[in-house]
Parts: C-alpha cells; structure tokens; sequence
C-alpha cells in the first residue's frame, strides 16, 4: 500500500462520547454547552463516516448509570436529545443514513420515544450508514435480558439447551445483524469500557484519546482509522 492508497475504513466504529462537561468547564461555560457541542461533534462524526465509507457507526449518547447526574443536567440532556432527533433526522434521512436505537425505553418519556420511533421508522430503508445511539443502555442489562429470552424459549420447548452457541446468544442482542465493532473510540483521557458493549467487543480494537468529546471532528476521525490499519487483529490465532 502506497501512501497515496486510501485506507479502508473500519465496517463499524463505536465511540464512547466522554468529556462534554470537562470541556465546558475548562471554559467557563455550563455543563449544557458542553453537551450542545458535543451535539456539533456527532453531526462531524456522521459527516466523516459518511466520507470515510464507515457502514456502521454506534455512539454511547446515554448510559443507564446516567439517570444518577443532577436532574437539571439530565433534563437538559433529554431536552438536546429532542431537539437533535427534530433537527437532524430530515438531513440524516436525506444522506442515506438509518438511524436506530438500542437500549431500556421504558425508562423514556412518551414523546421521546415517539421520536426514537418515527425516525427509526423513516429511515428503516436507508442503507449507506447505519447510526445506532445507545440510549439507557447497559450492556450487562442486554446480556441479563438476552439470556432470559433464551431461558424462557428453552423451557417453552422452542430451543434444546444443545442449540445455544454463541451465535444464537448474538440474535437475541439489541445489536442483532449488525456486525461487532471494528473500533472502539474513547474520548477524555479515560481508559475504561462503562458497561458499552460487553458481549460484542471481545475482539476490536481499542483507542482512547486525551482530547474531549466536543473537539472531535473528521480530522480526528481519519486519524483514527489510520491507527486502526497500524494493528495487526489476529483474533486469537497467533
């Protein structure tokens, strides 16, 4: 490969959207704007993967250890997460972009989760990038309720017990038919996973970078998948 061959992009990127409101509070601004930046950051990362020919890119936009933030900032982060779906789905939907959702929507208002809906409705048909936003999720919570569903279909005499394999473990996941991460990001310095995607990252690619979230654009995004193509993924065989 010469330097002038582009690299290949990773099939699918996950990012851990982390340090909104260190940035802001290096700042002097509040935590909101913060998170109103990192909103720019998301519509970058779209833009680059669309330019990159990522086909899957998954954002961590909402743990569900988050409900234990100040309920000011969780009510302003639910407030941008309307305002984001209103705004952007015309244009998300216009770039070829499917947007789903994954996560406990129980825990939602009723008219976010008639957004999360509709743009999951408007969108099923596109095909040129597929954005997932993790939203009250825990992915031990995913694990816990993936192997409840395969309990309860053994003992209703659906599935034989010799039938489970990791395979049929991954369709009964939130992320069923979409490839595992190539690359998980990991923006503000940190250097741990937060309960993201336990099941499905046992073999990707890690890279943690000290810059915040909301300072993340395509520059950073390309840089990133030249790092990814310096790793050499055995998955266990040498």
């Amino acid at each position: 490969m010469t330097d002038s061959t582009p690299l290949i992009a990773p099939r699918h990127i996950a990012i851990i959207m982390d340090g909104n409101g260190r940035w802001a509070k290096q700042r002097s601004l509040p935590r909101i704007a913060g998170h109103k930046a990192g909103a720019e950051a998301v519509r970058r990362s779209v833009q680059g993967c669309l330019k990159e020919g990522v086909d899957y890119l998954t954002l961590y936009a909402f743990s569900s250890e988050n409900w234990k933030r100040p309920a000011d900032e969780v009510d302003a982060l639910m407030g941008l997460l309307r305002l984001y779906i209103k705004q952007e789905i015309k244009q998300l939907h216009k770039n070829g972009v499917r947007v789903r959702f994954i996560g406990d929507r129980n825990g939602l208002a009723k008219d976010i989760i008639r957004l999360i809906e509709d743009a999951e409705d408007l969108t099923a048909g596109n095909a040129r990038l597929v954005m997932t936003l993790a939203l009250n999720y825990g992915a031990r919570a995913e694990i816990v309720a993936a192997a409840r569903q395969i309990a309860d279909d053994v003992a209703s005499g659906e599935l034989r017990v010799g039938q489970v394999d990791e395979e049929l473990f991954s369709t009964k996941l939130q992320t069923a038919g979409m490839p595992d991460p190539d690359l998980i990001i990991r923006t503000s310095g940190e250097q741990r996973i937060s309960n993201f995607l336990l099941w499905q990252i046992a073999y990707s690619e890690f890279l943690f970078l000290d810059s915040y979230w909301p300072d993340f654009d395509e520059a950073a995004l390309k840089c990133a998948i030249a790092q990814y193509h310096d790793r050499d993924r055995r998955y266990g065989g040498q």
